[in-house]
């Protein structure tokens, strides 16, 4: 896969489809490398007729990581000073890659934490996107979006000391973030934390792209300026970012339209692939091109 070193940093990026097909960046969530995406949900993107741009976020997979250990019981105060940086700067390195990619324009889509970069995206870099999509994800608004308690335990586990142990965290992690209405294959979420574990294991950057987020502030007056098609997709059984946070995305968005889909968790099931599809296919259409 290529390197493009933009804003600073290096960002390990991958293309797929036909470079004269419409732009359309994925923009993956909190610890998850740009192999996160289902190869199967990327092959119909790019079967739709899109030219499709994923990377690793900064801290994450093979682009550049950070160093230092934020002060979470500070950060969880509201106390921003430990993050090493912000979600408006990830955002930036993706506007960066767009730019050094020789990209005027471009669809972007985004899952969790990566909904909030789209977000960020969409805010601050306007003049670069024709449509948005923000999955599963929320505003920064801490009143909305909030994780059940199983969840937040989850998410906040000591890091893996093993392979092995990594693996069964993260089948933990799945089982209790996951569609409680499609469930995927216990042996495909253990081929997808090996083959994630194998590539790139980052536990330390993961702790510093939560402290981003939770030292981000609030994007709910900035998404009040969007003005291109933006569509919100949000599960009702998520139990990591709940329902509230998509709810208050497409409620801050003027013109935005949300989806929710009953037994929907805080993941791509493959048996909900082509309804998002279909979803974000018919958000890019009323781009003005």
């Amino acid at each position: 896969m290529p390197t493009a070193h933009v804003n600073g940093i290096d960002i390990e990026y991958t293309t797929e489809g036909d470079p004269s097909d419409p732009p359309l960046l994925l923009v993956m969530g909190l610890g998850g490398q740009l192999t996160a995406w289902p190869q199967g949900f990327v092959d119909g993107l790019t079967r739709r007729g899109f030219f499709v741009i994923r990377f690793d976020n900064r801290d994450c997979g093979l682009s550049t990581k950070f160093e230092g250990t934020p002060d979470f019981m500070a950060l969880f105060a509201g106390d921003p000073a430990s993050a090493p940086y912000r979600v408006e700067d990830m955002a930036d390195d993706a506007a960066a890659l767009l730019t050094e990619l020789g990209i005027a324009k471009a669809h972007v889509v985004g899952v969790s934490m990566g909904g909030m970069i789209t977000q960020g995206l969409v805010i601050d870099h306007p003049d670069l996107f024709l449509s948005a999509a923000s999955i599963m994800s929320t505003t920064g608004d801490r009143s909305v979006g909030t994780p059940t308690g199983e969840a937040a335990t989850a998410l906040l586990r000591p890091p893996a000391t093993s392979r092995d142990e990594a693996i069964a965290a993260s089948l933990e992690g799945s089982k209790v973030i996951g569609s409680p209405g499609y469930p995927t294959d216990e042996r495909i979420l253990l081929e997808r934390a090996g083959a994630a574990y194998d590539r790139s294991y980052c536990p330390d950057g993961t702790a510093r792209q939560l402290a981003a987020i939770l030292g981000s502030p609030d994007r709910t007056e900035g998404l009040h300026g969007v003005r291109l098609p933006f569509l919100v997709v949000h599960g009702e059984a998520d139990p990591l970012v709940v329902l509230s946070g998509g709810q208050a995305t497409a409620a801050a968005v003027p013109g935005s339209k949300l989806i929710t889909i009953p037994g929907m968790g805080h993941d791509l099931p493959e048996a909900l692939w082509g309804t998002v599809t279909d979803a974000i296919v018919a958000n890019t259409e009323l781009a003005a091109v």
